[in-house]
């Protein structure tokens, strides 16, 4: 596929306009994408909604020549194009700012922006260099330190440079993946804001890929959403639900709904109990410390940082797997130090980030993986001295059931399941039976929408039951949503805490990011 030669290319500094036509993407006998058409005006600020598989990231990638869509077409300022590759794409100032960071991050900001041109001297003139960088930033809303190594960057200093180098790049058009994933509420607002004011200008139209329905809300101004490679719903967002949005994604299926929170007793038990608590950090010259924390019966603790500020840590303090320096851990006024006999003496579950990884063996089946509690006891509760496979494969069948695993068979290897599966498979596991402490890591990451709402309401019938739940999440909301009291790690520390309901988002963010 060739570009069309005579096509004029995007004025510089004005807003492209761009359209699909009958988008179609198919891996042999999969669809991913079918007959999709959009449209994003120019100096429009377009949201691209959908539940994981959907059908968001092939969609962008047809449009970005990374993939060649089966059929269909793209336009961009109302005339068709043929995009083979991200390099064609460049010449209709359309840019991509993907999830993760593509800087380098032992260069500096200015070395980024300058060896990111299709055409770099062999000889690099800095001072003429600094000179018209100084003079591009002039221009532009972000206030970023062209001078410090990205290493040196914070997250949100490093995604306002990854589009401050498409801006630089001449980038008219720019597709946003997840783009506040890695940031803190306030920076995310403030990234969003400044983007929107350009879209605002005519200069820059955007299209936003994200699942958070306040950033959609409050930024953009029109929403297309898919839902199993097809386009089920499109229009402005002022006129639109985040109930209508939701229902559009999900189709059909009857969210389980959060059971409301009744207030923690006054008269509730302490379940977990840290003191003075000292651990080694992963890198080894830092420590981590936790000064004091109690966790009640019949409450959600929520524990929010940004990602590497000790949260992995944590985790492994208590499930065992990092051994402490210093300090005392207790659960229901005993000294715990989370042996199997104690784990199953004080009913303590955990359910870890990455449970493939972390909580299964992903070769052994679904229903070996389901009786990792259970597999050496009796009914009575004695030990067992046979392994009962009937009995396994029998309770497997039960939790299955109850939890709405999709296995094609309880004998299938946990691995061949979906994540969200996988993580219905272990909250099986976990939340049955007496629970008396939930030690809980990121329990939605990269989920979809519908297992989100059903691994939350799972989680929160424990705490009802009177369950104490410590909750470790990077995603606010979640901790804003399931949460009793928030309270922030930083640097390996517990710095701030606030009741959850009523609680101040910017001053949440701000300790987050270091500012206590």
């Amino acid at each position: 596929m060739s570009i069309v030669r005579d096509t004029p290319l995007p004025e510089p500094g004005k807003a492209a306009s761009i359209e699909t036509f009958g988008m179609t993407m198919r891996f042999g006998a999969f669809t991913a994408l079918d007959d999709v058409s959009i449209s994003v005006p120019a100096g429009s600020f377009h949201a691209l909604l959908g539940e994981n598989g959907a059908g968001k990231s092939t969609l962008v990638k047809c449009i970005m020549g990374f993939y060649h869509a089966t059929s269909g077409s793209l336009s961009v300022d109302g005339r068709e194009v043929a995009i083979a590759s991200p390099r064609d794409a460049a010449t209709y100032r359309l840019g991509m700012v993907y999830q993760h960071f593509t800087l380098v991050s032992s260069l500096t900001g200015a070395e980024n922006l300058v060896i990111s041109r299709a055409e770099v001297p062999a000889v690099i003139n800095w001072v003429k260099e600094r000179r018209e960088l100084a003079e591009f930033m002039e221009r532009m809303p972000f206030k970023i330190p062209l001078d410090r190594p990205v290493s040196e960057l914070a997250a949100g200093e490093k995604q306002k440079l990854e589009i401050v180098k498409q801006l630089y790049l001449g980038r008219s058009f720019l597709i946003l993946d997840e783009p506040t994933s890695v940031l803190t509420p306030a920076e995310a607002d403030e990234m969003l804001g400044l983007v929107r004011g350009m879209t605002e200008s005519g200069g820059l139209t955007v299209l936003m890929i994200s699942h958070k329905f306040h950033e959609i809300t409050k930024f953009a101004d029109d929403v297309s959403i898919l839902r199993r490679g097809k386009l089920v719903g499109t229009g402005k967002v002022g006129d639109l639900s985040t109930a209508d949005m939701a229902a559009m994604m999900i189709g059909n299926v009857k969210l389980a709904e959060l059971d409301s929170r009744a207030p923690v007793s006054e008269a509730a038990e302490t379940v977990l109990r840290l003191s003075s608590v000292r651990a080694p950090d992963r890198s080894g010259l830092k420590t981590i410390e936790i000064d004091d924390l109690s966790v009640y019966e019949g409450e959600i603790v929520g524990i929010a940082g940004i990602s590497g500020n000790g949260q992995k840590e944590f985790a492994e303090i208590l499930s065992g797997q990092r051994p402490l320096r210093a300090g005392s851990i207790e659960v229901n006024g005993s000294a715990y130090g989370a042996t199997r006999a104690e784990t199953r003496a004080n009913n303590v579950r955990f359910i870890p980030e990455e449970p493939l990884q972390n909580a299964c063996a992903p070769r052994m089946t679904v229903s070996e993986n389901l009786s990792f509690r259970t597999f050496d006891l009796k009914a009575d509760g004695r030990d067992a001295l046979w392994l009962s496979k009937a009995g396994m494969k029998q309770r497997a069948t039960a939790l299955i059931s109850d939890f709405k695993v999709k296995t094609a068979s309880s004998s299938s290897p946990i691995a061949a399941l979906s994540g969200g599966n996988v993580q219905r498979a272990v909250l099986a596991r976990e939340l049955t039976g007496e629970v008396d402490l939930l030690i809980v890591s990121n329990p939605c990451f990269g989920l979809d929408f519908s297992a989100v709402a059903e691994i939350r309401a799972r989680i929160m019938k424990a705490r009802n039951a009177g369950t104490a739940v410590l909750l470790l999440s990077e995603d606010l909301d979640e901790l804003l949503e399931m949460s009793d009291r928030i309270i922030v790690i930083s640097e390996g520390r517990l710095v701030y805490e606030t009741p959850a309901r009523g609680a101040d988002i910017g001053v949440i963010g701000a300790h987050m990011a270091g500012h206590h």
